[in-house]
């Protein structure tokens, strides 16, 4: 099983696919350590795209972040379309405790002060910036789309998922 999780910064992907890993036992792997480097320099797009094919050529994983790779290599993905003022806050609350210093799952001398600006303008942007590639692309290889756009929306997910313990798809939120 291949899942991709994506979606707007502040989403919630990490978190989600981190519970979805621990109730399928699958190893979950995060974007942001592909796309950045140390002291937040871009990674690459040669770089970043042979890391991208090389996560999803393994036989099964759980990947978060927003890439057209792992969209495209996944069994299902699921977009966690939350609104903008969710994004922000889930951003405050989580880059508060990393304010001056880096992320566990981010390269070195990545502190969250430093990318504020550009978080910003990310997360604006994303509903009529990335959101329409992703729809459009899924929708042009026909491949399985679930989104999830509230609290209680990803709860049932995870409800039902526990349920099953296997994820027979579609799960129908």
């Amino acid at each position: 099983m291949r899942i991709h999780i994506t979606g707007n910064a502040g989403s919630g992907k990490s978190t989600f696919a981190k519970n979805i890993g621990g109730i399928l036992g699958v190893q979950v792997y995060g974007l942001d350590s592909i796309a950045w480097k140390e002291g937040w320099k871009k990674t690459p797009l040669h770089e970043r795209k042979s890391l991208e094919e090389e996560l999803a050529a393994k036989p099964q994983w759980i990947i978060e972040g927003v890439s057209s790779i792992a969209r495209q290599a996944a069994d299902i993905t699921i977009f966690l379309d939350f609104p903008r003022n969710v994004c922000y806050l889930r951003c405050v609350k989580r880059n508060w405790r990393y304010l001056f210093s880096s992320r566990p799952d981010l390269p070195d001398n990545c502190p969250e002060i430093k990318i504020i600006p550009t978080l910003v303008k990310i997360i604006w942007q994303f509903p009529y910036m990335a959101k329409p590639v992703i729809i459009n692309e899924m929708d042009a290889h026909n491949k399985e789309l679930i989104t999830i756009s509230s609290n209680s929306e990803m709860s049932q997910f995870i409800s039902k998922l526990r349920h099953n313990n296997a994820l027979k798809l579609p799960i129908k939120i």
